[in-house]
């Protein structure tokens, strides 16, 4: 097997409109409420962060998504690269735009981002993965997680998520 390594550099990178175009996701799991495998217990919806390395408080992996993948393809991308797991997209969550200190360039002087997020059912964790040297993961709760993000786009993010976790559940599409 190939060793993982992060894409760098942005001559790939999408733009449109003075944005520069980013996708993420929401990973998740399902946890039993309790562990003995009793078929009563109830399913806890668990979520995957990851720590920046510029600062405090937690995030869901995204980044940059470039020419050669689609908007889903770069969420997937992502997930492996920065918190080391793999999973099935399963469905859109929306767009939200925010402002990066960190990615102003001259398409985007800036800094204006927006960001397409999905919910992703994770069915691997990879013991190596590209950035596992500057990001440690960490699965929560629901509630944890709002708590712990370090940006509101991403708290309404998390919170549409569970807006279409509850319609899942409501509707019987449970995985």
């Amino acid at each position: 097997m190939s060793e993982l390594v992060a894409r760098t550099g942005r001559h790939q990178q999408r733009y449109e409109n003075g944005y520069r175009l980013v996708s993420g996701c929401v990973p998740f799991r399902y946890k039993s409420s309790n562990d003995c495998g009793d078929s009563s217990s109830e399913k806890i919806v668990e979520v995957l962060m990851i720590n920046s390395p510029s600062g405090p408080g937690l995030l869901f992996p995204k980044g940059g998504w470039e020419n050669d993948e689609t908007v889903e393809q770069a969420a997937v991308r992502e997930a492996v690269e920065e918190a080391g797991v793999r999973g099935d997209i399963m469905d859109f969550l929306g767009y939200y735009e925010f402002r990066s200190k960190t990615h102003q360039d001259e398409f985007s002087p800036e800094g204006l981002c927006k960001a397409a997020m999905f919910a992703l059912f994770v069915k691997e964790e990879l013991e190596l993965w590209p950035e596992q040297s500057t990001r440690n993961r960490r699965w929560l709760a629901v509630s944890e997680a709002l708590e712990s993000l370090r940006h509101a786009w991403m708290r309404d993010a998390l919170e549409c998520f569970c807006k279409w976790h509850e319609d899942k559940l409501v509707n019987g599409r449970e995985e």
